[in-house]
C-alpha cells in the first residue's frame, strides 16, 4: 500500500518542475525528498532561500493536486534548503564559530522546561549587559518563536546569510520561522543535520558574548552533531525531580563527557509549587532529586526553579517572566544562575 502510494504521488509530481532548475520531480531529481505515514505525506524541496517566494505558486498547486489522491489523509509541503559545496562529502563539516561563549541547554526528556530556561536565561544575559544570541535547535518542536513573541521570517543579506528576528534585544533564529506554525518538520536524521548547519552557519550573528543553544531533548543525531561540531563552552541540564527524569539526566551527563563538553551545571525546575491559598511549599514532582545526581557526577548544582502559573502565562504572551517581572523571585533566581555561569567561565 505504501509503495504503491508513492507511486501515484510521484506521477503526480512529475508533472511539476522546479521554477529555478526546471527539473522535474520525479525520483531522479535529489532536491525532493518525499516521507509518508499512514495515509500521511511529507514533501520537502531543496530550495536557494533567496529564491523562496518563486515556489509559493508551486506548492499551492502541487498541494491541490494531491489533495485528490484517494486515502490519502494529509500533505505538507516543506520548503527547506541545503548548502551545495564542495565540502558536502564531509559529513563532519566544523560548525563556525559565532560567539565568544555558546551554551547549550539539554534535557535527557522532554516536557521538563528545557525552552522556558533557555528563553529566560538568555535575556537575564542580554539585562546583564551582554550581546545575546538563542538558537532554537529543537528541528521537531521550537518553541522560541512563541516564547520571545516573534513572528514573521528572516531575510537575506547581501552575504545571502539570514538576518535573526530580535526581540528583547536578543537575537533569535528557529526552524520555526521558516516553517508554517502548523507544519511538522517530518525529517530524517540527514535533513535535521542540514537545517541546524544553515541555522548554525548560515546566519549574520554579529559580534555576539553569548550563543545559547537550545537543544531538542534527548540524546540522538542532532544534540552529537552539535557537542562534536560545535566549539561548545559548556553545557546546563535541565530536569525535574522525579527519578524518571533522572535516569535520562544520567544519558546527558554521560554524553556530554564522552564528547568532552564541560557540563556547567545542573538546573531542579518544577522543585515545587508554593500555593496562593495557603502559602504552603507542595514538592509534587518530589524533590532534591537532581541536587542528588549533580553531586553524584561530581557537577555543580545551580539551583531550584519552581512550578509558578505566571511563568506559563507569560511564556504564552511571548513576555518571559524575566522580562515581564525583573524583580520577582524567580526572575532573581535566573539572575544569580547567570551570574554563577559568567564567574565560572571567566575562571
Amino acid at each position: 500500500m505504501n509503495s504503491d502510494l508513492i507511486s501515484i504521488i510521484y506521477e503526480i509530481t512529475k508533472k511539476f518542475r522546479d521554477p529555478i532548475s526546471n527539473k522535474t520531480f520525479d525520483r531522479n531529481n535529489e532536491d525532493v525528498k518525499i516521507s509518508h505515514k499512514d495515509g500521511h505525506i511529507n514533501i520537502a524541496i531543496i530550495i536557494n532561500p533567496n529564491n523562496r517566494s518563486k515556489y509559493d505558486d508551486l506548492s499551492i498547486k502541487l498541494k491541490e493536486s494531491l489533495k485528490k489522491v484517494p486515502d490519502l489523509l494529509s500533505v505538507n509541503i516543506i520548503l527547506t534548503s541545503e548548502k551545495k559545496t564542495e565540502s558536502n562529502n564531509n559529513e563532519h563539516t566544523k560548525f563556525q564559530n559565532p560567539a565568544k561563549n555558546i551554551i547549550a541547554i539539554a534535557s535527557g526528556k522532554g516536557g521538563v522546561g528545557k525552552s522556558t530556561f533557555a528563553v529566560n536565561f538568555a535575556v537575564s544575559l542580554e539585562k546583564l549587559g551582554n550581546k545575546v544570541g538563542l538558537l532554537d535547535a529543537d528541528i521537531y518542536g521550537p518553541s522560541v518563536p512563541r516564547m520571545m513573541g516573534i513572528s514573521g521570517k528572516p531575510v537575506s543579506n547581501n552575504n545571502n546569510k539570514l538576518i535573526p528576528l530580535k526581540n528583547y534585544n536578543v537575537s533569535c533564529m528557529s526552524i520555526g520561522f521558516l516553517i508554517d506554525v502548523d507544519t511538522p518538520a517530518i525529517w530524517r536524521g540527514p535533513m535535521v543535520m542540514k537545517a541546524l548547519e544553515q541555522m548554525f552557519n548560515g546566519v549574520e550573528w554579529g559580534d555576539l558574548d553569548y550563543l545559547i543553544i537550545d537543544l531538542p531533548p534527548g540524546t540522538g543525531d542532532a544534540q552529537l552533531t552539535l557537542a562534536q561540531n560545535s566549539k561548545l563552552t559548556g553545557s546546563i541540564i535541565i530536569s525535574t525531580p522525579q527519578d524518571v527524569a533522572l535516569i535520562d539526566v544520567r544519558k546527558g551527563i554521560n554524553m556530554f563527557n564522552k564528547v568532552n563538553v564541560p557540563i556547567l551545571g545542573i538546573v531542579e525546575n518544577m522543585s515545587y509549587f508554593i500555593c496562593s491559598n495557603c502559602n504552603e511549599k507542595h514538592e509534587i514532582f518530589s524533590n532534591g532529586g537532581a541536587k542528588k545526581e549533580a553531586d553524584k557526577y561530581n557537577v555543580k548544582f545551580l539551583g531550584e526553579l519552581p512550578i509558578n502559573k505566571n511563568i506559563r502565562i507569560y511564556s504564552d504572551e511571548g513576555n518571559p517572566i524575566c522580562v515581564a517581572e525583573p524583580n520577582d523571585t524567580i526572575s532573581i533566581k535566573y539572575s544569580n544562575i547567570v551570574k554563577e555561569i559568567q564567574k565560572d567561565i571567566s575562571n
